[in-house]
């Protein structure tokens, strides 16, 4: 019997720059907000999930997966529920990264928020999965937890410079730079949401299933496994492959006249059913707030070039939001046996230009030196923590079986 196992061609400086990209996004699409003017927020915000959570990624998929709806059909529905449910979990996480931006400003509330959520990205799958021991049995998984420290470390530090800053500066000049400053309510929304928001990392690296049926064909068996034993179901199955980023055994097959979708975007149908989830939780807080606040006037106010103006820059910071996942998905597709530190590569991403955009926003001016201090040295430990991921991926990759390696095994 010859078993195929199948790589895809993988570039990791790719990846690395395209996560980089998706973390800017993550950082500046506040910034169109403040070009949104006399709305209620759940207004705005029902245009920026409108926009970013479900029309952009249905478009995308349309764009670029010509087999998406048959793929999705034909996955199972406990995979598309796990990944829904995650979704909406993020949507929670989401609507409360808003608040801890107007509480904490970009630069602090993202530097904690996007800390929380890279940690919990790493810690929280194997608990859940029940593969608890992965996270110290291997000289790898005992660097990812490093690097979980260091980020925690991070974190720490960052939140002991809010605190610094909330005793230096006056409230006049704190609100100066963000109007609804708050450091006690906006480290305890920045902790619940970047908890709650790291679900998304979850949900995008849930579907499985729908993304080996979008890139081989709708009617394509897979079963997870190890590289050494295909699963019984599958065993004697011409054209059995597995995939070694993925840990799957499959059969390739298309329904007839089935158009593939490429393995760069193989992750947009998964895509769409995650940011389904958010947009549920987001579109059912925004009615139920514009119902108790009697705020639906907002969207056909008579106010000509104000009203265009508030739909459009609302619509902007949906779309620039959602481009974060985009490549967060585009990306692990470039960096094959390591994508699973692009949460964290992203993440830390966000931190960097979030940090430098309220640098330029003023957020931190008038603090001493010891508080700049803090900032800085916990910014570079997060840094640090993406780096030392990267480095536990590298080793993960060089104990791999020469099994997982593409080749062609005669039995």
């Amino acid at each position: 019997m010859s078993l195929l196992l199948a790589e895809t061609a993988t570039n990791p400086a790719l990846g690395v720059t395209i996560f980089t990209l998706g973390g800017l996004a993550g950082a500046i699409f506040y910034l169109a907000f403040k070009k949104v003017g006399g709305w209620a927020w759940e207004s705005y915000w029902m245009i920026y999930a409108i926009a970013g959570l479900l029309v952009l990624p249905m478009m995308l998929a349309l764009a670029t997966s010509p087999n998406a709806c048959t793929a999705l059909r034909s996955t199972p529905p406990k995979e598309l529920l796990y990944c829904y449910l995650c979704g909406a979990m993020w949507g929670v996480g989401g609507i409360t990264w808003g608040l801890m931006i107007r509480y904490l400003g970009v630069g602090l509330g993202l530097a904690i928020g996007c800390g929380l959520c890279s940690a919990a990205g790493t810690l929280v799958p194997p608990i859940l999965k029940g593969t608890i021991a992965d996270l110290y049995n291997t000289p790898a998984a005992q660097m990812s937890l490093v690097g979980v420290a260091v980020s925690l470390l991070g974190i720490i530090l960052v939140g002991m410079a809010g605190m610094s800053k909330e005793g230096e500066l006056p409230e006049e000049q704190k609100k100066k730079a963000v109007a609804e400053y708050d450091f006690k309510k906006g480290i305890l929304v920045a902790i619940f949401s970047g908890l709650m928001s790291s679900a998304m990392s979850f949900g995008l690296q849930g579907g499985v299933i729908a993304e080996m049926k979008a890139h081989h064909g709708s009617e394509t068996r897979v079963e997870s496994g190890d590289a050494k034993t295909p699963p019984a179901s599958l065993a004697g199955k011409a054209g059995l492959q597995y995939d070694k980023d993925k840990k799957v055994w499959f059969v390739p097959k298309a329904a007839a006249d089935e158009k593939l979708t490429s393995s760069t975007w193989q992750g947009i149908p998964v895509l769409v059913v995650v940011l389904l989830g958010g947009f549920t939780v987001n579109c059912l807080l925004c009615l139920f707030l514009n119902f108790k606040n009697g705020t639906f006037g907002d969207y056909v106010k008579p106010e000509g070039p104000l009203l265009l103006a508030n739909l459009v820059f609302a619509a902007l910071a949906g779309v620039i939001w959602c481009c974060q996942f985009i490549a967060f998905k585009t990306g692990g597709a470039a960096m094959g046996p390591l994508g699973y530190i692009g949460w964290a590569v992203l993440m830390a991403a966000a931190i960097l230009f979030s940090s430098l955009l309220g640098l330029a926003l003023g957020e931190w001016k008038g603090t001493s030196g010891r508080t700049r201090g803090l900032l800085l040295l916990g910014l570079l430990l997060l840094f640090a923590s993406a780096g030392i991921a990267g480095y536990s991926g590298s080793l993960k990759k060089d104990k791999e079986e020469p099994a997982a390696q593409a080749a062609v095994i005669q039995k």
